[in-house]
């Protein structure tokens, strides 16, 4: 996809002078730390969505908070766009570069400074890794809940930013549920501390606001995180089921049922093969789906809610239960799941991964839609998904080298989106709006909530520096793409007006 159709000409009001820009941050930076050269800035062009790419102006990677400050400051005063960037591993283009910014690499940001095992927290910085996390605190019988399947890769700076889940997010939360304090940079340089150590702190909800925020308010160079103690017993067990229909009733009557596991995990029948292909991790390749369930507490609590949850499987017509016999059965039976993006890259050159959440009741039907959808485009779809909350990952199979069918996969993508806000659902459960959603974010929202969200973003950000055209529609944008909507009685907008 071309710089030019993912940028449009609001977003490329900036006017820099590369050499004066150049010779001010050379001035801040480390020598190895300013990248001006083309093939050296190649590396930065995209992220995990790496069907979109764009050459950042310059790359910055600084070794410090003073730098990060620096480097703020100096954008800031000459009206440069800045783009934030961890592990690179965003799969909604939430890290794509700015063709005239400069593209701010926390890279070296990498160390966990302190375990607090008394109080269960641990201070680190934005570029240190997921898993990193619970095996540092692992000495102390802690770990770290939330576990995107990118969690071996994954940042924590950029799981603050796109407000990451994973497996166990249904009983332990997102990532917003498990950080208490955050050390921010702001688009003019200073720095600022947001939340508390301490149970709460006063004011508005800035730690909140910032989960989520993809970059556009500021740049995250410290984070305090809480830890959980691991649990005294886990069970795994392992359903199959002929359709994906009966699976998803079982999963809305276990949590009906008052059982929250830690987690509930389905995958369709090609996703399941696709998985086992990879990983060998023993499942049953006939299945129309698979249902992965954990839980964990007491061994008391667990043995009467995997009673529990066996029953409920096979009232809602499970052919077959297995419960991991071992430590080592656990692992392959999650290893499969937390895999099942990567074997989907052996099923075909390219596919493209979405990110929607559906109220659980309508998992039957919106599959089926999905199917549906796939088939008038001429491509196939298997389905990942975090059950338990509703939160889907359709993988949309291509071949970007065929003609067409980036464009196909994409309007698929976007086909899929709209059909999550038709049934009540949202745009995105994980992954971000970057550039991916953002014509869908017209569909779940009005002209006057699309501006409430430009106004926080000015709050923050007056110049608009920070990660600009992406996550927030202009209103501009949202008539092009022929959904802008307006609630009845709501005044018009001067945006509006111009169009």
């Amino acid at each position: 996809m071309s710089a030019h159709a993912l940028f449009r000409p609001e977003d490329t009001r900036f006017q820099v002078d590369a050499d004066r820009l150049i010779e001010r941050l050379a001035r801040v930076l480390p020598a190895e730390g300013l990248v001006v050269d083309e093939d050296a800035r190649r590396p930065y062009e995209c992220d995990g969505l790496a069907a979109y790419k764009q050459l950042p102006l310059l790359v910055a990677i600084p070794d410090t908070i003073a730098q990060v400050q620096e480097v703020m400051a100096i954008c800031s005063e000459l009206n440069v766009p800045v783009v934030a960037r961890g592990s690179g591993t965003s799969l909604s283009g939430g890290s794509l570069p700015h063709p005239q910014g400069v593209l701010l690499s926390l890279a070296r940001f990498n160390r966990v400074k302190h375990i607090d095992a008394e109080r269960r927290l641990a201070r680190v910085e934005p570029g240190v890794r997921n898993l990193a996390i619970t095996e540092a605190a692992a000495p102390h019988g802690l770990y770290y809940a939330p576990d995107p399947s990118s969690q071996i890769a994954c940042s924590i700076g950029g799981n603050v930013g796109e407000n990451a889940g994973g497996v166990h997010c249904l009983k332990y939360g997102l990532t917003v549920h498990n950080v208490v304090e955050l050390t921010v940079v702001t688009v003019d340089g200073d720095l600022v501390t947001i939340g508390s150590e301490a149970p709460d702190s006063p004011g508005y909800d800035l730690l909140a606001l910032f989960h989520g925020s993809e970059g556009m308010l500021g740049v995250i160079v410290d984070i305090t995180v809480q830890l959980l103690p691991n649990p005294l017993t886990k069970d795994v067990l392992m359903a199959s089921f002929d359709r994906v229909e009966d699976g998803g009733r079982a999963v809305a009557a276990i949590i009906a049922a008052g059982i929250i596991p830690g987690g509930l995990e389905m995958m369709d029948g090609p996703a399941t093969r696709a998985a086992e292909d990879f990983v060998h991790a023993g499942y049953d390749i006939e299945a129309g789906a698979i249902l992965i369930c954990e839980l964990d507490g007491s061994a008391a609590e667990v043995a009467d809610q995997r009673e529990a949850v066996e029953a409920v499987m096979r009232e809602h017509g499970a052919t077959a239960i297995q419960v991991a016999a071992d430590d080592a059965e656990k692992a392959r039976f999650w290893a499969g799941r937390k895999a099942a993006f990567p074997a989907a890259g052996r099923l075909a050159p390219d596919y493209y991964c979405m990110d929607g959440t559906i109220p659980r009741k309508h998992l039957a039907t919106v599959l089926q839609r999905i199917s549906e959808i796939s088939e008038a485009h001429g491509l196939q779809t298997i389905n990942v998904f975090h059950a338990g909350d509703g939160n889907l990952h359709p993988l949309i199979l291509f071949d970007a080298n065929q003609p067409g069918q980036l464009e196909a996969a994409e309007a698929v993508g976007s086909a899929i989106l709209q059909l999550c806000v038709e049934v009540g659902g949202t745009v995105t459960g994980e992954h971000g709006v970057g550039m991916e959603k953002i014509n869908e974010m017209c569909v779940q929202f009005a002209s006057a909530e699309i501006e409430q969200f430009h106004a926080v973003k000015r709050a923050f950000d007056p110049q608009g520096l920070l990660n600009p055209g992406k996550a927030i529609p202009t209103l501009n944008r949202c008539a092009e793409f022929g959904k802008l909507h307006v609630h009845k009685g709501e005044l018009p907008h001067p945006e509006l007006e111009r169009l």
